[in-house]
């Protein structure tokens, strides 16, 4: 095979064989095949697509270009959940224990936030002592004995997405759905797990911006998780605005703690518990899972059940104490959330007029709380774990001129005026109460 009749075909919107795939990612991966020629390929197939199967091939070879874990010496069901990434979506804190209450396994391989988007690594890490670096041993004994553990990838795994990423990113390649929906479920069905709930953000902070977009990228990762005999759905959720209140890593994970206290924002606690109950309903706790859709629906209705009562009781609560003190953090910080360590300078940013909080660009507010300290704008860069955005109006809520509509947290002070210029650029007041939007769009099985 030539490398350059592959692009030839793929340019002219052929379809490209199972064979012809394979040989070119472990080409790829292998260095034999160079950046200049895959980047062609990579632009090859944004503007000609790709069908079902050809993303599925993509998928499957990039998920065995490196290490393949095996889950199956952890007793029970395996369930794992991605987010296509937001602002303020700390839905794994709270959803995973949750689940983990209810009798999933939960062995979770987090990334770490970078640009607007936070990392489930990096809130974990605020909580003193935390380690998201262990042995593979140790991290299935954690799941083994409290349901959850949640870690940093690490060792060879999809190596052949690693470098697949690193053009997507300087070739403008990055948001075509082969090649997003191929990334996402090649590291997924390398983890091992049994089912797999993907929560398909879309919306202003969303990677896709509308709800169209992000249907269409939930149905391919779907298909491409059935196809790999995978259980699998997706909940397609608003991320035009921010999810909570709290935007930054000890802020969020505080504000998760307090969900699984019981006293979270409704936003985040709907989220939340529908993907638990998601988490619940693939693990086929009661063996209903499947079936006719009045058997799945009634299933999922018993999967929300549990999770409520896991949240209403503490389980869920519990389950996270029992993980963080597994994992070498300090339990404490669970139970009183306050400890954990916020920015000592802070700045109140004031609503400029009388009105309703209307449209919010919600990457611009990831953008502002990157200024405080709070995320990445290249994977080198050192987190300011206490710094981040409160806020105290959200989209809808009446305010008035002067009234504090969020508060900025921060180490350094000069790092809060120019966050507060960029916050205050992401928001709008207007005279009119804006139209309520939906915060769940529809779920996709």
């Amino acid at each position: 095979m030539r490398m350059y009749d592959i692009i030839e075909k793929k340019k002219r919107g052929g379809v490209l064989s199972r064979e012809e795939i394979a040989w070119m990612i472990q080409g790829f991966v292998r260095g034999e095949i160079p950046d200049y020629q895959m980047s062609a390929m990579l632009m090859a197939i944004y503007f000609q697509g790709m069908e079902d199967g050809e993303i599925t091939d993509l998928t499957l070879e990039m998920a065995h270009s490196g290490d393949m874990v095996d889950l199956s010496t952890i007793k029970g069901v395996k369930v794992d959940k991605h987010s296509t990434g937001g602002v303020g979506d700390k839905t794994t804190l709270i959803a995973g224990p949750l689940a983990a209450a209810c009798g999933v396994k939960v062995a979770k391989m987090s990334g770490r936030g970078l640009g607007h988007t936070g990392g489930t690594v990096d809130k974990l890490e605020s909580i003193p002592g935390f380690r998201t670096e262990i042995g593979r041993e140790e991290f299935f004994q954690i799941v083994e004995d409290h349901g959850i553990a949640v870690i940093g990838q690490s060792g060879n795994l999809v190596p052949a997405d690693k470098k697949l990423y690193a053009l997507r990113d300087v070739t403008a390649t990055v948001d075509s759905i082969p090649l997003i929906a191929s990334s996402i479920m090649s590291k997924k069905l390398a983890a091992g797990s049994d089912g797999i709930v993907l929560d398909v953000k879309t919306g202003s902070g969303a990677f896709m911006k509308d709800p169209a977009s992000s249907r269409a990228l939930a149905e391919k990762m779907v298909a491409i998780g059935r196809q790999a005999g995978k259980r699998c759905c997706a909940l397609i959720t608003n991320m035009d605005v921010p999810l909570g209140h709290a935007v930054g890593n000890a802020l969020e994970m505080r504000e998760a703690i307090e969900t699984l206290m019981g006293r979270g924002p409704a936003d985040l606690v709907r989220v939340s518990t529908e993907l638990a109950a998601l988490m619940v309903w693939l693990g086929d706790i009661d063996g209903r899972s499947e079936g006719n859709a009045g058997q799945r629906d009634a299933g999922l209705d018993r999967a929300r059940e549990q999770v409520m009562e896991a949240l209403s009781t503490g389980a869920g609560l519990k389950v996270l104490a029992d993980m963080v003190k597994a994992q070498g953090g300090d339990p404490q910080c669970v139970r009183e959330p306050d400890r954990l360590a916020i920015g000592q300078e802070r700045l109140e940013v004031k609503a400029p007029s009388d009105g309703f909080m209307g449209h919010m660009d919600t990457e611009a507010v990831g953008i502002a709380s990157v200024l405080l300290g709070a995320g990445r704008n290249c994977k080198e860069d050192a987190l300011d774990y206490g710094a981040g955005i409160v806020l105290k109006k959200k989209y809808g809520e009446a305010v008035r001129a002067g009234e504090t509509i969020a508060v900025l947290y921060a180490s350094e002070k000069e790092r809060l005026a120019p966050a507060a210029e960029k916050f205050l650029s992401a928001c709008t007041v207007q005279r009119e109460r804006p139209n309520e939007e939906p915060l769940i769009y529809e779920l996709v099985r």
